[in-house]
């Protein structure tokens, strides 16, 4: 089920936080809510959940979300104890952030358009808003640069903007690296930064729109507390 997870120990109350990303295993889509109970009856706690729409709107949640009541948003943070994130993705960045010692969680969804847009550091603020101090992101599996193929044109027009993101494909053509960027926004947002790695285009065990178009799966990245 997972192709990664980790788990970090707040100093004051003890309180665990894990991260994990999913594999194409399960197919993590909001028309399979049976893998969505398949992911919670592991981590043993429910999950928010988002309509991504790749901008930089961040919302605080406080509960799980129903089949009829899932935010739209890029991002999510929560101070909600037993209270999980989900993002999902199949080639986006999918970023978890945490604060252990202050029992701050956010989730981020950041594709090419919402590193333009800098969601990951909307989502940092908006936890640091909350009383988080020391926050460590994790970068999860995402497309590299040496597969994201872009027209020079967007490339060029992103790099003015996310020097980090220029990149070139393994074939010599003109591309993004989207993960490069989205972590040098973390570390300048004062994040200690996990690369998980893993191209989603390249590993068959991770769901890729890039590599499959329509009949791709997403995978998730989630974040919890106990």
């Amino acid at each position: 089920m997972f192709v990664f997870r980790d788990s970090r120990e707040g100093d004051a109350s003890r309180t665990r936080v894990d991260v994990a990303f999913t594999d194409a295993s399960l197919d993590l889509r909001e028309q399979r809510p049976d893998a969505i109970a398949q992911v919670e009856a592991v981590a043993g706690v429910p999950f928010a959940r988002l309509v991504q729409v790749h901008g930089d709107d961040v919302v605080l949640v406080t509960a799980p979300t129903g089949h009829d009541d899932v935010p739209t948003a890029d991002a999510a943070v929560t101070t909600t104890p037993g209270l999980g994130l989900m993002v999902r993705v199949a080639d986006c960045v999918p970023v978890l952030l945490a604060d252990p010692d202050r029992g701050v969680l956010g989730a981020v969804h950041a594709g090419r358009s919402g590193m333009v847009l800098d969601v990951a550091t909307r989502a940092v603020e908006r936890m640091r808003d909350l009383g988080a101090e020391h926050l460590v992101g994790w970068v999860g599996p995402h497309v590299c640069g040496a597969c994201y193929e872009v027209p020079e044109g967007m490339r060029e027009e992103v790099a003015a903007l996310v020097p980090e993101a220029r990149a070139q494909t393994s074939w010599g053509t003109p591309a993004l690296d989207v993960g490069a960027g989205v972590r040098a926004q973390l570390e300048r947002a004062g994040v200690e930064v996990v690369e998980v790695g893993g191209c989603t285009r390249e590993r068959e065990d991770l769901h890729s729109y890039r590599r499959d178009g329509h009949r791709s799966g997403r995978f998730a990245g989630l974040v919890w507390a106990s």
